[in-house]
């Protein structure tokens, strides 16, 4: 008879913890922080740059400090292009100070106070009295719609940029009236003043475009202006033209310095073939000589 053996127990491994290293030590290395990107390089001037005449009727015209969030002439807010320029003006009866002020980008502000010089009008007294100023109700009723369109097309934002540049005259010829001039009736009452200049060389006369622009009106058959061609330079001012009696623009054309726009006429409340060309910036009406110098 056979004897069973047991067989034999597999040998157990002994670990050989001489052999095993600990896991190494994590360490944190200390990454400087990035550092911050230059400021930009200013792209302007660091204050108010500008030129015009800085007088009643007069205009200004440059480009606010750089950083400039909003722009302002008095109260008013200026329109600045892509280059931060802008223009702004002085109305016939503007007082001796303006101040141009600049609302910047870190909450800052800065101003620059303006001297505007004062003007001695061609002021005629006479010894009559003023005609009373109401109109009828069915003149009105004529009138208002034109008023009204003539208001919307001076309140259109066109992007134009003539305004920048130096403006020729639209005609020459005869000045039949100059800005600014007014009457003075019995008893002291004022009349409103002339709120642009009247050149007269002749009818039928073509006149130009004094600086690139929008058309934003041209109608013809109004009860004052008769033909009237609306021009926008941009930064807020605007020419206009009366008693066209020809008109060669349509509202929506660009227009550049020097085209042709229409012929000079008598329509409207006129009495006799002239050009009356009126500027305005905003509110302000503005005196057309102080654009372009003697002719």
């Amino acid at each position: 008879m056979t004897a069973c053996v047991p067989a034999a127990a597999e040998p157990e491994v002994a670990a050989d913890t001489a052999s095993v290293s600990p896991p190494p030590a994590i360490r944190t290395i200390a990454v400087p922080p990035a550092p911050a990107p230059p400021k930009p390089e200013p792209t302007g001037p660091a204050d108010f740059v500008y030129s015009g005449e800085l007088t009643q009727g007069g205009w200004i015209k440059g480009q606010v400090p750089f950083g400039t969030r909003n722009a302002f002439l008095n109260d008013t807010p200026l329109e600045l292009d892509s280059s931060d320029k802008f223009f702004g003006a002085f109305d016939r009866d503007a007082g001796g100070e303006a101040v141009l002020r600049a609302e910047m980008e870190d909450g800052s502000v800065k101003t620059k106070t303006l001297t505007i010089t004062r003007r001695e009008w061609n002021i005629q007294r006479v010894n009559v009295a003023k005609r009373p100023s109401g109109s009828s109700e069915s003149w009105w009723k004529r009138r208002e719609p034109e008023w009204l369109a003539i208001k919307a097309a001076r309140e259109k934002l066109t992007g134009a940029t003539g305004f920048s540049q130096d403006f020729i005259w639209p005609v020459k010829g005869r000045i039949s009236g100059h800005f600014g001039r007014q009457r003075i009736y019995r008893g002291g009452e004022a009349g409103s003043y002339h709120s642009g200049i009247d050149i007269a060389p002749g009818h039928g006369v073509p006149f130009v475009a004094p600086a690139d622009g929008v058309v934003v009106l041209a109608r013809t058959g109004f009860s004052l202006e008769g033909g009237l061609i609306i021009i926008d330079h941009g930064g807020g001012l605007n020419s206009a033209f009366l008693h066209a009696s020809k008109l060669m623009v349509e509202e929506g054309d660009q227009v550049r310095q020097g085209e042709h726009i229409g012929n000079v006429g008598s329509t409207g409340r006129s009495t006799g073939p002239h050009l009356h060309w009126g500027l305005k910036w905003r509110e302000a009406r503005l005196d057309p000589l102080l654009f372009v110098g003697p002719m």
